[in-house]
């Protein structure tokens, strides 16, 4: 029924793929045939294994450009360095033995894939499809415009075909920059005018595509066909011999032999292989559950990590570096009418009749056309800088995390830059934690709904009462600056208050003792209890005035007028509501600090209540012990308004 459309949708992607393979097999440092194996065996495992119908299993460039991180740092120019050779090349005077170069960074690619492919699946066995979840989509979007830029520099050597070192690790971007800047006189013109006219064509056929995609049932396949005639232009022009550009020159026309990884080396690349594999699967997982929401089926994410896990690993085994899914070749997947991985096998296929009729045509081809190919497709990716007004508008931290992983990955590398990012938004997750907010509410006249008094115009304040509302579960790390924000809405301190009151106690009893009180003051002389603990910088106060008391111990109506040198903080407030609704944990030392607050409040006559409480955080309040002593389990209500109405019921 699909399969038609299966067969259109995987020669256009395969045609696609073919030019892609070649030109990220630059970002991944090794001889650019291996980009087309690299687009050829992992399909077919994931064509037996995957549960997505729709995504294009292949090279994809930031991937490719963290493999050749590991690959250049792994097999540097350096290690490579001869005088005499039959087949050198000569790079900022020195002679580099290509043909060992290149098979030492084919082995160190392999075995990368290899063991990427062991460390995936292992993750699937283990169903650990979650940790993707810590890569948020501002930190992977952010990283992924770190590595085009990364990715860029890369190319535009290769466009301008001047020599540089080789760099990888910290500010090797900057180095890169430096080599051009400084090399820039020696330029080859005639790479650099075939990268430039590429560029320009694929950019504009590219647009065409996108923009008139409802009409043309088949995307132009324009990588092709601007290979193909800039690889006729260089053979008919002798641009290698005549001018010195820098040519593929060699392109396989059939199947190489297996080769077993090299062991030895997993221990020097453990740490790439982890964070190349997470960011491959993460892709990969991401782009197939936009098809299948689209579509109305599921992915698997565990079984995704073992399909990937095994692709990888026999591929490995094949000499090709890590594969995912590209974005572009997916959507053109999608959008040719591919339906089933059918259309990814068919691909696959059409890779490699592409190879075996096309391989010695594109050798005369300039690597510079191959980097402006790359570049093209790279567009999309420095088209995600407008994420971060959007972010900044609707939420500052992952505007944060996303100018931080971009700017890391720049300056530290792919892996440290990632890993970066990552610590980053687990930190801003931390201090959103440490300083929630907390806010005030008021009432909506007429409703039952409370608002923020800050947001909200028509939203009235409760006379006497404050409603209170934490934004975050509390423990430990936040509990004082929940005090702070209680003090600061209320307005004042309660230790501090109830340190003054005794005090004016004691100067009220001098003063009747000498019958000097005003004739509006109320005095009864009835025994009344004080806290049993004080807490605060005026400890001192309380104790002194404690043993004092112990001469004079009356109640006073603190409402009323007081002696001219009687000095009391006046409390607007005889209620305090604590909107529970958002607090989703507790802990042991919130809790008992909990309690302490709330003594502090009833020691000055003001009462304070919870309101919207979860059942887990009651249960955990009744554990810890919260409902002893003079805080009942009556003081909790199940919305503020009800809260409200029982302190009005109270107050009649």
């Amino acid at each position: 029924e699909w399969f038609v459309n299966d067969l259109i949708s995987g020669v256009s992607t395969g045609l696609i793929g073919t030019l892609q393979g070649l030109s990220f097999a630059l970002l991944a440092a090794v001889p650019v045939g291996y980009g087309i194996y690299s687009s050829f065996f992992p399909i077919l495992t994931y064509f037996l294994l995957g549960t997505s119908r729709h995504i294009s299993v292949g090279p994809f460039p930031v991937i490719s450009l963290m493999v050749g991180s590991v690959v250049l740092s792994m097999a540097p120019d350096e290690q490579f360095i001869i005088h005499n050779s039959t087949n050198p090349s000569k790079i900022k005077g020195t002679m580099i033995d290509t043909e060992a170069r290149d098979a030492a960074r084919v082995l160190v690619s392999g075995t990368l894939s290899f063991f990427i492919g062991i460390i995936q699946l292992v993750l699937g066995v283990l169903h650990s499809g979650f940790i993707t979840r810590y890569l948020a989509d501002p930190l992977v979007r952010g990283f992924t415009t770190g590595a085009a830029f990364q990715a860029f520099i890369s190319q535009v050597k290769l466009i301008l075909n001047v020599p540089t070192n080789t760099y990888s690790g910290l500010l090797s971007t900057f180095y890169t920059m430096v080599d051009i800047f400084f090399n820039i006189s020696q330029t080859n013109v005639s790479d650099l005018v075939a990268g430039l006219l590429a560029f320009l064509i694929c950019v504009v056929v590219k647009e065409i595509n996108e923009k008139y995609k409802h009409i043309l049932r088949i995307p132009i396949p324009i990588e092709i066909i601007v290979s193909l005639i800039a690889a006729w232009v260089s053979y008919g022009a002798d641009l290698e011999d005549k001018y010195g550009a820098g040519t593929v020159k060699n392109i396989p026309s059939g199947f190489i032999p297996p080769m077993a990884p090299d062991m030895s080396l997993f221990s020097r690349m453990i740490g790439s292989a982890i964070s190349i594999g997470i960011v491959a699967y993460a892709v990969a997982v991401s782009l197939g559950k936009v098809y299948a929401l689209k579509y109305n089926y599921t992915i698997d994410g565990n079984q995704e990590f073992i399909a990937f896990g095994i692709s990888n690993m026999f591929s490995g085994v094949f000499s090709c570096f890590c594969a995912t899914t590209a974005l572009s070749r997916t959507a053109i997947q999608e959008s040719t009418g591919g339906k089933t991985q059918i259309a990814g096998l068919i691909s696959a296929v059409t890779v490699i009749f592409a190879m075996f009729t096309l391989g010695r045509i594109l050798e005369p081809l300039q690597k510079s056309v191959l980097a402006a190919i790359v570049i093209a497709n790279l567009k999309g990716m420095f088209w995600q800088v407008l994420d971060v007004p959007r972010l900044w508008k609707q939420n500052k931290w992952d505007a944060a995390i996303w100018v931080f992983a971009c700017f890391s990955t720049i300056i530290l590398d792919l892996d440290l830059g990632l890993l970066s990012g990552l610590l980053f938004g687990l930190f801003t997750v931390i201090l959103r934690v440490q300083f929630p907010s907390c806010r005030s509410l008021g009432n909506v006249p007429g409703t039952e709904i409370y608002r923020d008094l800050k947001k909200y115009k028509n939203v009235c304040e409760m006379d006497g009462i404050k409603i209170i509302r934490f934004s975050s579960g509390i423990f430990y790390g936040n509990i004082d600056n929940l005090k702070s924000g209680i003090q600061s809405i209320v307005g004042f301190d309660p230790v501090d208050v109830f340190n003054k009151k005794i005090k004016a106690q004691l100067q009220i009893g001098e003063i009747t003792e000498k019958e000097e009180l005003t004739k509006n003051a109320i005095i009864s002389r009835k025994t009344t209890e004080d806290g049993d603990y004080e807490t605060g910088e005026n400890a001192h106060t309380y104790t002194e005035a404690k043993n004092r008391k112990k001469e004079i111990d009356i109640q006073v109506d603190w409402n009323s007028e007081l002696h001219v040198n009687v000095s009391l903080p006046r409390v607007s407030i005889h209620s305090i509501i604590l909107d529970f609704g958002k607090i989703n944990f507790l802990d042991v030392v919130a809790v008992t600090s909990l309690k302490v607050i709330f003594k502090e409040f009833q020691r000055i006559d003001v009462d304070v209540l919870i309101a919207g409480c979860d059942e887990s955080i009651f249960e955990k309040l009744e554990v810890c012990g919260f409902f002893e002593d003079n805080i009942k389990p009556n003081i909790c209500f199940l919305s503020v308004h009800e809260a409200v109405i029982n302190i009005e019921n109270q107050r009649k």
